[in-house]
C-alpha cells in the first residue's frame, strides 16, 4: 500500500512517528523521507519570501512541484521572485489564484476587506485556494521555523494537518534566520529583495510593514490588528 492509499488515520499515525523519528534529522533527510514516501503526491509551498525549501527539495527530486498562492495583493518583488525561481531553478512552479479577482471581491464585500475583516480576506484569498490546490497531494512542505514567532515555537518537522487531512512537513523548523541566510549565500538561492529593505516576513502588501529593531520576524504582518497568522497554518 502506498502512502497515498492510506486512510487519514493511518497517515496521521505515520506523521506522528516521522515527527518523532526525524526530529534531529537534517532538512535534506526530512525531505528525502517525504519524497520517498509520497512521490508525486508531495509538493512544496512557497510564499516566495525565499526559495530555500524549494531549493533543498529540488536537490532531492529535480522538478519538484512548488505551489505559490497569488492573492492579487502581492508586492511586485514577490511576483518577480516567483518568476525568477521558475526560470532558474529545477522546479515546477504552480500558481494558485482565488476564485474571485480583487475587483470581484471588492464588488461582493466592499473595498479594502483586508482592513475591515482580515480573517475573511485571508480565508478567501489564501486558505480556500490552498485547500483546493492541495487536493491532489497527500503531503506538503512549508518553510515554517520555530524561531519566527511564539506561535510557531513548537512546529514539528513532520506533523498532521488536521484541517486538510494531509501530512505537513517543515524541514527547516529547527533552523534559525542565520541558518537560512547562510544556506542561501552558500548556494546562491533566490530571496525576495524586500528582505534587504527592512521586511523580515513578506506577505500581502496592504498587511505587511517593515519590522522595528527588536521585533520578531512576524511583527510586520497585520501590525496593530491582533492577528498573527493568515490561517494557512492553524
Amino acid at each position: 500500500m502506498t502512502a497515498g492509499q492510506r486512510s487519514a488515520e493511518e497517515l496521521e499515525a505515520l506523521a506522528g512517528r516521522a515527527g518523532r523519528e526525524l526530529e534531529d534529522a537534517s532538512a535534506t533527510e526530512i525531505l528525502t523521507w517525504a519524497i520517498d514516501t509520497f512521490g508525486r503526491k508531495f509538493c512544496v509551498t512557497s510564499s516566495m519570501e525565499d526559495a530555500v525549501v524549494a531549493h533543498l527539495a529540488s536537490r532531492v527530486r529535480p522538478g519538484v512541484d512548488v505551489v505559490f498562492l497569488d492573492t492579487g495583493y502581492h508586492f511586485p518583488e514577490t511576483i518577480g521572485t516567483r518568476d525568477a525561481v521558475a526560470a532558474v531553478m529545477d522546479v515546477r512552479v504552480l500558481t494558485l489564484t482565488p476564485r474571485q479577482t480583487v475587483a470581484e471581491q471588492d464588488a461582493a464585500y466592499g473595498p479594502r476587506l483586508h482592513d475591515r475583516d482580515p480573517d475573511l480576506c485571508c480565508r478567501l484569498r489564501k486558505v480556500e485556494p490552498l485547500r483546493e490546490g492541495l487536493t491532489g497531494y497527500t503531503a506538503w512542505a512549508t518553510g515554517l521555523r520555530r524561531d519566527e514567532s511564539p506561535t510557531r515555537a513548537h512546529t514539528p518537522v513532520v506533523g498532521w494537518d488536521a484541517g486538510r487531512h494531509k501530512v505537513k512537513v517543515s524541514p527547516i523548523a529547527r533552523w534559525t534566520q542565520d541558518d537560512v541566510d547562510a544556506y542561501a549565500a552558500e548556494h546562491g538561492v533566490l530571496t525576495n529583495p524586500l528582505l534587504t529593505d527592512g521586511y523580515a516576513s513578506v506577505g500581502c502588501e496592504p498587511c505587511t510593514r517593515r519590522v522595528l529593531e527588536g521585533e520578531d520576524a512576524r511583527a510586520g504582518r497585520w501590525a496593530g490588528r491582533g492577528k498573527t497568522e493568515c490561517g494557512l497554518h492553524d
